[in-house]
């Protein structure tokens, strides 16, 4: 007899989703409470969810070959078998009825949908309950604006639920119309996010859900449109605005990390640093970042001055040429090494700094070579609010803030920024690493289109299997900032 499948994905357009099929697999002792704490079995993404509606009903009534017969044995609701099948007979009482599931369930072969082979039963139900986790709150948003054309493809992907097409406005009044008449949320990319639009989205009660890209994105730069394969959906705020709370400060703030959770966190940040592994790349070592001075080496990191992030949580200052005057100051022995950024060295966006004005201040520039390999040959780092902050902590070197990013705060840094009284809980590293990289962002594995956990991505990044799909326009885009930077 076919036994049906009671571990079923969601049905993504995008790629086979299957995480079972026929053959034999190993449960582990708590596999009913480890479905029950994920929700996961049967069709669990739908908009009348199984577990819901059972748990409102507080009984059942159904054939054994009804798989809500499983749910509602492992939820502990009486339930009544009116025909015989896989998943109980007339008379049998609920351990029973837990034992059938279980047969069930070893009579299914895990199947990782990433790769194709197979898969523990425990990663398995952890991947169903991301994907139930991720319906769940995509269902609240009804519409988005602001993400460009060359994005749009991964945007409905991150915020896909299978009974409609995510609607795409440009025009913010017709985009919170559209979310008004619907009865949901806007998801919004936060440059277009503007005092006019909070205002007309509050007088018409729709709630606003920012969507800003990950801190491990991509191979390749945002400004030459290689779409995001991580980003994150915030609907308290935004992580680099600390004048108000965000998902994930509330999550840092909040959070009972378990064990499990942090060794998790660990073996992802290693995975980082031992394949030079940053937000935009996946760099090998590069012999031209190498020091050849016994001196404390610190690390200036430039951002692009009109960013977000920067007027955000700068603390009014925005100038490269100031932040580096500053950390002279403070660190009049170090050998500095100033990184200008790859968006304004491309020609894209504003913060240059002629050579001759930053070497009154740093002792070598150093634009070439992966963020990685450079984090690798210093002592400490000192930042305005950039990532490269967050990064040089994975890799266990000194971080100061100038002004106020979404790790200041927590006990890890030096912080010379304000820092809101919502922080100020002490964090360890890899606790920080948990809510950063796996609580907070979301992931798309590059190769399959499907959603994945932060593990997915990296694996891809360090095996060189990130590829960008509008590639073609990349070298098109690099003349343009070129031609754009000749012009200025």
């Amino acid at each position: 007899m076919s036994l049906p499948s009671f571990l079923r994905s969601p049905p993504f357009p995008q790629a086979d989703a299957r995480v079972a099929g026929p053959g034999r697999t190993a449960l582990p002792d708590d596999a009913l409470a480890l479905l029950r704490e994920a929700r996961v079995g049967g069709a669990f993404w739908e908009p009348h969810d199984p577990w819901t509606e059972l748990e409102n009903e507080g009984q059942l009534t159904a054939s054994g070959a009804d798989e809500r017969v499983g749910i509602a044995a492992i939820l502990g609701l009486p339930v009544t078998v009116t025909a015989p099948g896989p998943y109980g007979q007339p008379e049998d009482d609920l351990p029973a009825l837990r034992q059938r599931l279980l047969a069930v369930l070893a009579s299914t072969a895990c199947r990782d949908p990433f790769t194709g082979e197979v898969a523990s039963f425990e990663t398995t139900v952890e991947l169903l309950s991301q994907w139930r986790r991720e319906i769940a709150a995509n269902r609240r948003i009804v519409a988005a604006l602001g993400m460009a054309w060359w994005k749009r493809q991964e945007i409905r992907r991150f915020l896909w639920v299978p009974e409609r097409r995510l609607q795409i406005y440009r025009n913010p009044g017709r985009a919170v119309r559209g979310a008004g008449k619907a009865g949901g949320s806007l998801a919004v990319w936060p440059s277009r996010v503007s005092p006019q639009l909070i205002d007309r989205a509050r007088a018409s009660g729709v709630g606003l859900v920012r969507v800003e890209d990950g801190f491990v994105r991509s191979v390749g730069l945002g400004s030459n449109l290689v779409p995001p394969c991580s980003v994150v959906v915030d609907s308290r705020g935004i992580h680099f605005d600390p004048a108000g709370p965000s998902d994930l400060e509330h999550i840092l703030a909040t959070t009972d990390f378990p064990p499990v959770l942090t060794a998790r966190a660990a073996r992802l940040r290693e995975t980082i640093v031992r394949h030079g592994i940053s937000k935009y790349s996946a760099a090998a070592d590069d012999a031209a970042l190498r020091r050849d001075t016994a001196r404390r080496v610190v690390l200036v990191s430039a951002q692009v001055e009109d960013d977000k992030s920067v007027l955000a949580g700068g603390g009014g200052l925005t100038s490269n040429l100031e932040l580096l005057r500053r950390v002279r100051a403070l660190e009049p022995d170090a050998e500095i090494w100033f990184r200008p950024h790859p968006d304004v060295e491309a020609g894209h966006r504003k913060g240059a700094v002629p050579a001759g004005e930053a070497l009154k201040y740093a002792d070598r520039i150093v634009a070439e070579g992966g963020m990685a390999a450079l984090l690798d040959q210093v002592d400490a780092v000192h930042v305005l609010t950039s990532l490269t902050g967050f990064e040089a902590l994975l890799r266990g070197r000194e971080v100061t803030c100038h002004g106020t990013p979404f790790y200041a705060g927590w006990g890890l840094t030096r912080d010379l920024g304000e820092v809101p009284d919502r922080r100020g809980r002490k964090l360890a590293l890899d606790e920080l690493v948990a809510g950063v990289l796996i609580l907070y962002p979301r992931y798309l594995d590059p190769a399959t289109g499907l959603p994945c956990p932060p593990e997915v991505l990296v694996g891809r990044m360090a095996k060189a299997q990130a590829a960008n799909r509008l590639g073609w326009l990349a070298p098109l885009r690099r003349l343009q900032g070129r031609l754009m930077a000749f012009s200025r």
